[in-house]
């Protein structure tokens, strides 16, 4: 084996930078846009200290900015735009609630059916409005049939990101690999173009994430999908109307046909008086229930009371507007990283910020008894479901408020306005670059732009969906790739690579070339093994006298196996948090996920390209 010779020291610096970058990228502690931000101005005042002469010219340090400005970026940020837009219109709320009535049905083809439909999806649109959208869909369906919510939630992030990988637009790695390619000579490579392996290792996979994954994920009793019939802890006062006043209890729970139960009564703020099936209730009276959302319901309306809007003094009909005809219950569950948890309803101004009146509060294992425990000043604990009620505009609001998941999502909410405009915006964007007709850099400008012109959304909905993380480590990874190209760092470790492959058949190098590229991924942010990875590539592909697109290929599809660790992307955090899957459960479940579509990719690349 003869190996290469060492490049000039600014190639050894580039090389020695982006090692730190790697390592940088990895950590916890430091912020991604802050590790990002100091690398790209470590390699711009390093070169503006130390000028590098390429092709006779002194380059110019300040071109290490120019991704800021990069074709890449542009569609990138268009289309997180345009995504938002899709999510603002709840235009992918009517795929959640026919999965949710297709569920109890047929539990085994609806779980493929959202899979399938979760890759699909994906492949056009952003993957993390996608799992927003499903996660409450799959909770539900947990709570309803009894069966542990960890054993889909994983396969379904995974399925995301599997149809992530079909077309230039499914993920901003994709975008990368394509506009670093691109701008390095290699002929532009078009939408669909790399659709047919991603089909045949996508459908495996999704084999794999149907019938085996569910397997291997151990069952995990989480808070959010306590199996047992969840009791709510309310109060029903007796109104001046109720045929209750001036009557025994006993008389209260024989209009109930006994099925309710009174853990306490108040008469005046927190004075709970002896219970006795003969006290005789008077008007203001509290009764303290437990009981479920639907039975809660049906006692205020059987009884002619007001379930009390917690933590008020007012009761909800005159003050809370709890009967007009738009309203409607919905759950809510406080999750892992939601602003909720630790606080109170109080503190956190939830009946203010959401419009939102709480009426119950569910524990799992405790049941809360209001004259001891006021709801509102209660400390939310992760697990914690409210029973809230409001107007039908509100809950569809809630609904899109990644602060908390509304566990009910085949309620009848309305369909906004906005849907067929939104949904015409996306699909006009996807046709137009899929036949070359506007390239991606444009038709998804336009089509944000189109987004906020026809009221699908508002500007200020438009900034949000920006995300300071993935502009920064985009731009620092294509400086990082620039730098690598122009002195050549990337020649060199494509020489190194070869000369440790030796005399290896191309689809071997080929393949070992996209594992290392799995491995990194999972490791460091997979839009900076992208972009580190591609001139590599290119590089490889020089030196073995080939076509450079299956290498490039491989850098994309590996650099997109983000399974084996809950870091590796961002919606495998989101479903971390959800399930209460630990490392360990990632590594078991995504390292097999990761080895089969390396392994198949590495027999249908060669056989389609080489």
């Amino acid at each position: 084996m003869i190996l290469p010779a060492p490049p000039d020291p600014h190639a050894i610096a580039v090389l020695v930078l982006t090692a730190v970058a790697l390592i940088l990228f990895s950590q916890k502690k430091i912020p991604l846009e802050t590790s990002s931000l100091i690398v790209l101005l470590i390699l711009t005042v390093g070169f503006e200290l130390f000028p590098y002469q390429t092709g006779g010219e002194r380059f110019n340090s300040v071109n290490f900015f120019s991704g800021f400005g990069n074709e890449a970026l542009i569609a990138v940020c268009s289309l997180m735009i345009a995504g938002q837009g899709i999510l603002r219109t709840g235009s992918l709320d009517p795929v959640g609630r026919m999965l949710a009535r297709l569920w109890k049905k047929s539990p085994s083809l609806s779980f493929l059916l959202t899979l399938l439909l979760g890759a699909f999806i994906s492949a056009f649109i952003n993957n993390v409005p996608v799992v927003v959208l499903l996660l409450p869909v799959l909770i539900s369906v947990s709570l309803r049939t009894g069966s542990p919510a960890s054993s889909v939630l994983m396969p379904m992030g995974f399925s995301t990101l599997v149809g992530g990988t079909a077309t230039t637009i499914g993920t901003s790695t994709n975008l990368l690999v394509v506009a670093v390619a691109s701008d390095m000579g290699l002929r532009r490579i078009e939408m669909f173009d790399f659709v047919l392996p991603a089909v045949i290792v996508g459908s495996i996979s999704i084999l794999y994430l149907w019938q085996i994954a569910p397997r291997l994920i151990p069952k995990i009793e989480i808070t959010l999908t306590d199996g047992s019939a969840r009791i709510f802890t309310a109060h029903l006062e007796v109104t001046e109307n109720s045929p209750l006043v001036g009557n025994p209890l006993s008389k209260a729970i024989e209009l109930t046909d006994n099925a309710m139960e009174v853990s306490s009564i108040e008469r005046g703020e927190g004075k709970p008086i002896y219970l006795h099936p003969g006290v005789i209730l008077q008007t203001g009276d509290h009764l303290v229930i437990n009981d479920t959302p639907d039975q809660l319901k049906e006692f205020e309306k059987v009884l002619q009371g007001t379930l009390f809007p917690v933590g008020s003094k007012v009761p909800v009909d005159s003050e809370a507007g709890l009967e007009a005809a738009d309203q409607q219950i919905a759950e809510i569950v406080i999750f892992q990283g939601s602003p909720l948890k630790g606080t109170t309803l109080k503190e956190y101004h939830f009946a203010e910020r959401t419009g939102m009146t709480t009426l119950a509060i569910h524990r799992s294992g405790k049941k809360l008894k209001r004259y001891l425990d006021k709801i509102s000043d209660i400390k939310l604990k992760q697990g914690d479901i409210l029973l809230v009620q409001g107007p039908r505009d509100k809950v569809a609001e809630l609904k899109k408020n990644t602060k908390v998941l509304v566990l009910d999502s085949t309620m009848d909410l309305p369909y906004s306005q906005k849907v067929r405009q939104a949904m015409g915006i996306m699909l006009g964007i996807i046709l137009t670059a899929a036949f070359g007709i506007l390239p991606i850099a444009i038709s998804a400008p336009c089509g944000a732009l189109l987004m906020i012109l026809t009221g699908c959304m508002t500007w200020r909905d438009a900034t949000r969906a920006l995300n300071v993380q993935v502009v920064l480590i985009v731009v620092t990874s294509l400086a990082l790739g620039k730098a690598m190209l122009i002195t050549g760092g990337a020649d060199y470790l494509g020489k190194l690579f070869v000369s440790v492959s030796g005399d290896a058949p191309a689809a071997l190098v080929l393949s070992g070339l996209m594992l290392l590229m799995a491995v990194f991924t999972n490791i460091i942010s997979n839009n900076a093994t992208a972009v580190i990875g591609t001139p590599i590539a290119l590089s490889i592909a020089q030196q073995l006298n080939l076509e450079p697109e299956p290498f490039v290929l491989a850098v994309l599809f590996g650099a997109n196996m983000s399974f084996a660790t809950p870091m590796a992307y961002k919606t495998n955090l989101l479903v971390m948090n959800a399930g209460e899957y630990s490392f360990s459960d990632f590594l078991r479940v995504g390292t097999p996920l990761v080895v089969i579509m390396w392994v198949t990719l590495s027999i249908v690349l060669p056989v389609l390209y080489l």
